[in-house]
């Protein structure tokens, strides 16, 4: 696997929130993700950013675009030095909450994005990787004539 570009985006203020949406759903559309899963994306980092706004105070998204022989991917992973986790299986349960939301930050995240690891530690932080991938799509030559592929369409 290969990383490509990288970026961070600070999450200081809930103005923040809105440059994380705008940065996610511009390198998602580059990646060629197609509209939903855009919106998938951009909602899951709405909500993880959300998360290090209101729990932590601030922290910071960095996001990385993945290359394989067969995907590309995007991960984006949300840092804060906050309060931390208690029970990680806990929070990921759909409805559990320890504030006032609907409890589905961290699960949604995961059914949005399709890969998710948390590490946490009480008093000293948490990290959450999400990861999204996309199948490359090949054209296919089905007769080369004179040196140039013709496509089935």
């Amino acid at each position: 696997m290969t990383e490509i570009p990288e970026g961070t985006v600070k999450i200081e203020s809930e103005g923040d929130i809105v440059v994380v949406r705008k940065t996610v759903r511009e390198i998602s559309c580059e990646c060629g993700f197609g509209i939903t899963d855009v919106t998938r994306i951009v909602t899951a980092a709405s909500e993880l950013a959300r998360n290090i706004y209101h729990f932590a105070g601030h922290g910071d998204m960095l996001w990385h675009i993945l290359e394989t022989s067969e995907s590309i991917g995007l991960e984006l992973i949300f840092v804060d030095q906050g309060p931390g986790i208690e029970d990680i299986d806990k929070a990921m349960e759909l409805g559990y909450t320890t504030g006032k939301g609907l409890g589905l930050g961290l699960p949604g995240a995961k059914r949005l994005m399709g890969e998710i690891e948390i590490q946490s530690q009480v008093g000293k932080g948490t990290t959450v990787k999400v990861r999204k991938w996309l199948r490359k799509l090949y054209e296919q030559p089905v007769a080369a004539t004179n040196n140039k592929y013709i496509t089935s369409e």
